[in-house]
């Protein structure tokens, strides 16, 4: 019996094929044709492959593309607040010395008789061709106004960014190896208190605390002289450094905490512990390159929250920084410096974000092999 099935199978095949129309023919001779065609189709080399759908060099050019719309809209917005402050710039400058002759010739030096529109023209284009203007208050150049104040303020930034990094990553890994102790609950009690604390509180208590009433280790106020910069004098920079340190400590320590913890417990942690590996090579190779994914992300944020919290302490300490010179900007109504120093803080925002991301996706192999 399995011989006449054998023998009549293709019989019946061929007798399917026979009866199949030209469409059926025309249709399997197609696929064929396309199969072969692919198959000697030249492949696309594994670099130019690489190059064409790389994660990190898609994410750079999309964070890019919508950094440069965000600074544009941000510039726009500037500008226009700006222009509906109270009173008139000209105006400002002169002061008591102001009589309608010297108050037009003012205003035309200024743009200010032009339209809305013209003047914004004027000082975006100014902005990429080099030409930022001079200030309002004293006549000077705005760059040479604000380059000693953005790099007294870039010095603190980092420095503290980088110090908190390192101790809130520190303590909230020490914190989850030892979970449940007493160590573990200390910093999460302080850690919590402290977030609980504005910038200027925990400025005033160092003060007291380091600088006035309790001790005097350390100048109250960072005062630097005129044309020297905050490495120059490091001992003025440890009390703004540590106000911001203590403020950012806690919640990268609360992340990285948690982000260990979940390492730890997961499930190739158990699998290594299975296999005998040390518990230091478990940390170090297995639970730590996973839990810094998320802590990256809070860094960032914290050097985001840095660049606006900077004005806060530099006003509490006197530092001469890019916040200190924004809020004497806006108290003079120094128009230019304002729309200058907010758009720097703008731009900042975008170069940080884009280089967090890509910090991040560094961190996790997964997301940054091209697929």
């Amino acid at each position: 019996m399995r011989a006449n099935l054998a023998g009549k199978w293709p019989t019946a095949e061929r007798g399917h094929r026979r009866d199949a129309g030209p469409h059926t023919i025309t249709a399997d001779r197609a696929r064929r044709e396309s199969a072969v065609a692919v198959a000697a189709a030249p492949a696309k080399p594994p670099a130019a492959r690489r190059l064409e759908a790389h994660p990190i060099a898609e994410l750079v050019a999309r964070r890019l593309a919508a950094g440069v719309l965000t600074l544009l809209v941000v510039s726009v917005v500037v500008f226009l607040a700006t222009q509906v402050l109270p009173g008139n710039a000209a105006y400002a400058v002169l002061g008591r010395s102001a009589n309608p002759v010297r108050l037009h010739a003012l205003e035309r030096q200024l743009h200010l008789d032009r339209g809305i529109f013209e003047q914004y023209w004027l000082w975006l284009s100014g902005l990429f061709t080099g030409r930022l203007g001079t200030s309002l208050a004293n006549g000077q150049s705005l760059w040479a106004l604000v380059q000693p104040r953005l790099v007294n303020s870039a010095v603190l930034v980092f420095v503290t960014g980088l110090i908190g990094a390192i101790a809130g990553v520190a303590l909230g890994a020490v914190a989850a190896l030892r979970k449940d102790s007493w160590f573990d609950h200390v910093t999460s009690v302080a850690a919590l208190a402290v977030t609980a604390l504005p910038e200027f509180v925990v400025a005033i208590a160092l003060i007291i605390l380091l600088a006035t009433v309790v001790a005097h280790l350390l100048p109250a106020v960072s005062l630097l002289p005129p044309g020297t910069y905050a490495w120059s004098q490091p001992k003025l920079l440890i009390l703004p450094v540590a106000t911001l340190v203590i403020v950012i400590v806690p919640y990268i320590f609360r992340m990285m905490r948690a982000a260990m913890i979940e390492a730890l417990e997961s499930d190739y942690v158990e699998m290594a512990r299975l296999k005998g590996v040390p518990e230091w090579q478990i940390v170090l190779a297995h639970a730590l390159p996973n839990a810094i994914a998320p802590t990256i992300q809070v860094i960032g944020l914290n050097f985001l929250y840095l660049a606006g919290g900077v004005v806060v302490v530099e006003f509490v300490f006197n530092f001469p920084g890019i916040g200190q010179g924004l809020v004497f900007a806006v108290q003079n109504r120094d128009i230019p410096v304002i729309q200058f120093i907010v758009l720097v803080l703008a731009a900042f925002y975008v170069v940080m974000n884009i280089v967090t991301d890509v910090i991040a996706l560094l961190a996790t192999p997964r997301r940054r092999i091209a697929r």
